[in-house]
């Protein structure tokens, strides 16, 4: 039987004979799919997410829902769940990512300050329940393994390009430098895509609604600020983005949580986190355009390297890296005339 009418007979025996239509609701990086259901009878939409085995498994999403409720944190209730076919019945926390809301015509500075100050507030709550054992560990191999996305995918496929002996070891020596600035780091619970198009606007509910948090791990406290503040789909003014790092950062030491006594050594954290996540998603983002036929992503790379160039340009350390970055993607000469 086909995949999609699996999924439906499976919901016709959860549904007891309600009638409802079925559409898309969104697909990921992965090979999840999520689908609406809209009933006759006037119900509240449902969500209904298709994760097939062997390609996902669902239990880890299950079990990082539980402890992100159990935070305060405002994801999807789970209402029927098949493991063995990877079906999971939910509620359906609307269709505007926190992406839509920010791009709305007519959305001024305070109502982006808004949502992202409940996202912080959510961010906290999760990192306030964080224990260890709990979630696997952002280790130094998986840190590694993420690197090497980037000269696998975007340097060799994307570029089509070979570093000499010379460049292979300069970056590499980067890399050594990354992960040890990474793994220095406070841990907590980490969600590691936490950004505007996993966050939801809930009309008349808590926000913001968390989606996408299957892969979350224990590790640096500043990786989930990278990605909400150096966002790949939508970038702001630095001063925006400093100003709502130095809130957080306020409000995390009065809940306790293990944030550097000063504010320069924090900031320091979240850039060089930033280095190792921007080069990641450079990488992915390859991945996604020339394996999987996701065209789509290149257009948000632009965004990406520069945030990699900034935050390279800002430290010594990185200036290696940033001269190999230059040879791959060299910045255009302007001239500038005066008569």
């Amino acid at each position: 039987m086909p995949r999609l009418a699996q999924l439906q007979s499976w919901l016709d025996a959860q549904l007891a004979g309600r009638i409802y239509e079925l559409s898309p609701a969104s697909a990921d990086a992965s090979f999840r799919r999520y689908f609406r259901l809209r009933f006759t009878d006037g119900g509240p939409n449902l969500v209904v997410m298709d994760a097939p085995p062997p390609q996902e498994d669902c239990r880890p999403w299950l079990r990082i829902a539980e402890l992100f409720r159990a935070a305060g944190a405002h994801v999807p209730e789970v209402l029927a769940e098949d493991t063995e076919r990877g079906f999971l019945l939910l509620s359906d926390l609307g269709d505007t990512t926190y992406l839509a809301a920010l791009q709305r015509p007519g959305n001024s500075p305070l109502d982006a300050a808004h949502l992202y100050a409940d996202a912080i507030g959510s961010l906290i709550a999760i990192q306030a329940a964080s224990r260890p054992d709990v979630l696997p560990p952002y280790s130094e191999t998986l840190l590694r393994r993420e690197l090497m996305l980037f000269p696998e995918w975007y340097i060799a496929r994307h570029k089509g390009m070979t570093l000499d002996a010379r460049d292979e070891a300069t970056m590499m020596s980067a890399f050594d430098q990354i992960i040890d600035a990474c793994l220095a780091q406070p841990n907590v619970f980490v969600h590691r895509d936490y950004h505007s198009r996993n966050l939801m606007r809930v009309d008349g509910g808590v926000n913001p609604g968390i989606i996408d948090f299957q892969d979350a791990a224990y590790g640096p406290i500043t990786y989930d600020l990278v990605s909400l503040f150096k966002d790949a789909y939508i970038g702001w003014d630095e001063d925006f983005t400093l100003d709502l790092l130095a809130r957080y950062w306020e409000t995390a030491r009065q809940c306790g949580l293990p944030v550097r006594d000063d504010f320069g050594d924090f900031h320091r954290d979240y850039e060089w986190m930033g280095v190792q996540r921007h080069l990641k998603v450079l990488g992915i983002f390859a991945r996604l355009c020339h394996r999987d036929g996701k065209e789509a992503y290149l257009q948000d790379m632009p965004l990406v390297m520069a945030y990699l160039r900034k935050a390279c340009d800002r430290y010594r350390a990185l200036g290696p890296l940033l001269k190999i970055i230059d040879k791959l993607d060299p910045v255009p000469v302007q001239f500038g005339y005066t008569f």
